[in-house]
């Protein structure tokens, strides 16, 4: 429940899925706790992809990643999150699992309903803010790639799954879901349309950011809210966007999005430099380009949490 003091925090929707989304969630938990992650349910590889298969349950693997990212700073918030992100080990049934998996899976097959049961984790954990799935539905991922066959770098190949598109050889130009126009859970739809601001991004381009674009409930959602609408771009062009400037990134997605309007496109400098037609780009969406040094410091290509915590504020009037 939101106590009086919350009230003059911003209502924020955060979409996306993996790494890229447990990042964003963990720098703006840091600037509200009026938090809502909507996350991608085509996860088809993995320890997710075995429960999805056995269990016929929207794969877990997305949703725990961004649970444990909205777990408290303290003692018992970082061992939740590490409880949550811990696998077995050796090789039997088990090996490979995520604990918090086989936990969201234990709970979704007492309630069978994904969103109580998220719900009910969130509770458990105590984590600042919710976490909900995208789609009401497990989805999967469809993909036009070019180049897949190396005797014949031109042809377009129609690649299935998640995980196939995520690690396959050659360039995406179109993604689509299984089923297609597949229903979305009304709370995240509810969400967006009441929230403050939305942010999108960073992660896997096509399979953990775009995808959202084509549930149609959500998009409509994105498209008709009022809330500031703020892309968080990528640190640099790599796996399903490898060798894609960022003014690329913008192009595929107003390819599947043609309606989205953003106010703001955030990026490090170290990759808008040498793309004299990025602020061309995010100019004909209706965004302010957002130059801000969010790289982590150590050298490892990751979101400093702290800077793209600032880059919020900013944005956000905190």
């Amino acid at each position: 429940m939101t106590s009086p003091l919350d009230q003059g925090l911003p209502s924020v929707v955060a979409l996306g899925g993996g790494h890229g989304l447990a990042a964003s969630l963990r720098a703006l938990r840091r600037v509200t706790n009026r938090l809502t992650a909507v996350v991608t349910v085509a996860d088809d590889g993995g320890s997710s992809g075995r429960l999805r298969s056995q269990f016929d349950i929207l794969p877990p693997g997305d949703l725990r990643m961004a649970l444990a990212a909205l777990c408290g700073d303290d003692d018992e918030g970082r061992l939740w999150a590490d409880v949550l992100q811990s696998r077995f080990g050796g090789d039997g049934p088990l090996a490979g699992h995520a604990i918090g998996n086989l936990l969201i899976a234990g709970i979704w097959e007492r309630l069978d309903d994904p969103v109580a049961g998220l719900d009910m984790v969130g509770k458990l954990l105590g984590v600042q803010g919710r976490v909900l799935p995208m789609a009401a539905v497990p989805l999967e991922i469809e993909a036009d790639v070019i180049g897949v066959d190396p005797d014949h770098p031109d042809e377009v190949t129609c690649v299935r799954g998640q995980a196939r598109v995520a690690t396959c050889p050659g360039v995406v130009r179109e993604v689509r879901l299984l089923p297609g126009a597949p229903p979305a859970c009304q709370e995240p739809v509810e969400a967006i349309l009441a929230a403050d601001h939305v942010v999108i991004g960073p992660g896997s381009w096509f399979t953990s950011v775009l995808v959202h674009l084509l549930v149609p409930d959500l998009a409509e959602a994105i498209v008709e809210t009022k809330a500031r609408r703020i892309l968080t771009m990528n640190l640099a062009a790599a796996g399903e966007t490898d060798g894609f400037s960022p003014s690329a990134h913008l192009e595929v997605l107003a390819d599947h999005a043609p309606k989205l309007r953003l106010d703001a496109v955030v990026i490090d400098p170290s990759y808008a430099a040498g793309d004299p037609h990025l602020a061309t780009y995010a100019a004909s969406l209706g965004a302010d380009l957002v130059l801000a040094p969010v790289r982590a410091t150590d050298g490892t290509p990751r979101h400093d949490v702290h800077r793209l915590a600032g880059v919020y504020a900013d944005l956000m009037g905190r």
